[in-house]
């Protein structure tokens, strides 16, 4: 018996996430153990007019890939891919994991090369999630592993996942409306700032939000959501910052990774574990070294750290930084192949806005 929170979230994703229309184009891109959503949304989004295209992934295809592609087919940028990314009106990825630890033996180089290829791919979806001709959405499916990479029940993660979405509430859509209208309070305090300087435990950086513009997130673009966030200034990062929550990049874990920025550049790295993916991962390209978003999670209902940037980058008292792509809605101009990013506990920190204090110890208190 299908769950009724699944039915409303597949409601939500169509109407409210994707504000699906009729003769929309929309991909539902996920794996076969997300199919009880998966078609769910179909149905709904079938209701609402869409022409809609099912992207079911292979189980261990990724894996299989990565193993035994020759350079040519690293290389290789699929026509079907672009079309999607260049004309299609919606998205929808329903992350539903087999393994989540799949591509650990995979060599870092091998994945930054089909990054790298699929680079202008990723400027174009940027370009036009921007411009409003392409509206895209990310959420999860409860699965075992990843239920296991949160250290939690099947029964318990699939709570939380639900919780987190707040789809226990009468009315979600109204809810998540009220979080933007909180968000939009803080962004409208937040406009026309320049410096901002973050000082705890484990930061000292400092950098420039000057003409840069600052995005609510209520559960359109990522669902579960609760966040503000921005693109710095591309040359304007100084300072280092030590990420207190393991990074994870394809599913695999880098655990303490410091990085000392110099003029906006990360000139330094490290990490007491995955230090070769990391060096790997920022040497993809030139923007891979910058920052392409600084964000502040506002989602205070999500209390636990889940091995899942979804979930994770959402933590009341945590912000996170990006490193690669910008979104060019903020004026971020960075472009990269990654768009990685990193969580760190503010516990302990505080954010001063042009000499003011803006946050401390992962409160607001403006």
């Amino acid at each position: 018996m299908t769950d009724q929170r699944l039915t409303k979230l597949a409601q939500i994703l169509v109407h409210y996430s994707l504000e699906i229309k009729p003769g929309d184009q929309l991909e539902i891109r996920t794996s076969p153990l997300a199919q009880e959503l998966a078609r769910l949304v179909y149905q709904e989004a079938l209701i609402a007019g869409a022409h809609v295209l099912n992207s079911i992934s292979l189980q261990g295809g990724e894996e299989l890939f990565y193993k035994y592609a020759g350079d040519d087919q690293l290389d290789y940028v699929s026509p079907v891919r672009r079309l999607i990314t260049e004309t299609f009106d919606a998205m929808l990825v329903i992350g539903a994991e087999y393994n989540t630890r799949k591509l650990s033996g995979i060599d870092s180089q091998r994945i930054s090369r089909v990054r790298k290829a699929n680079t202008p791919l990723t400027k174009t979806f940027f370009e036009r999630s921007a411009n409003l001709e392409l509206r895209w959405c990310y959420t999860e499916f409860p699965t075992q592993a990843s239920a296991q990479e949160a250290d939690l029940s099947l029964n318990d993660y699939q709570e939380f996942v639900f919780g987190a979405g707040l789809l226990d509430d009468p009315d979600p859509v109204s809810a998540w409306r009220n979080e933007g209208k909180k968000q939009k309070e803080l962004i409208e305090w937040l406009s026309g700032k320049d410096v901002v300087e973050i000082k705890g435990k484990d930061v000292d950086l400092k950098f420039s939000i000057k003409d840069r513009r600052f995005k609510e997130a209520d559960g359109k673009y990522n669902f579960p959501d609760g966040e503000i966030f921005t693109g710095p200034v591309e040359d304007s990062a100084n300072g280092w910052i030590r990420f207190s929550y393991p990074a994870i990049y394809e599913g695999q874990e880098i655990i303490d990774v410091e990085l000392w920025f110099e003029n906006g550049k990360v000139i330094k790295e490290k990490a007491s574990k995955g230090g070769k993916l990391l060096t790997t991962s920022l040497n993809t390209d030139q923007g891979a070294r910058f920052l392409g978003e600084w964000g502040i999670g506002t989602n205070y209902g999500i209390q636990r750290f889940t091995k899942n940037m979804l979930f994770d980058e959402k933590m009341g008292g945590t912000i996170h930084l990006a490193l690669g792509s910008g979104y060019p809605e903020t004026g971020s101009v960075n472009e990269s192949a990654i768009h990685w990013d990193m969580l760190c506990d503010m516990a302990e920190s505080e954010i001063r806005i042009d000499g003011e204090s803006f946050y401390k110890n992962g409160k607001f208190i403006i």
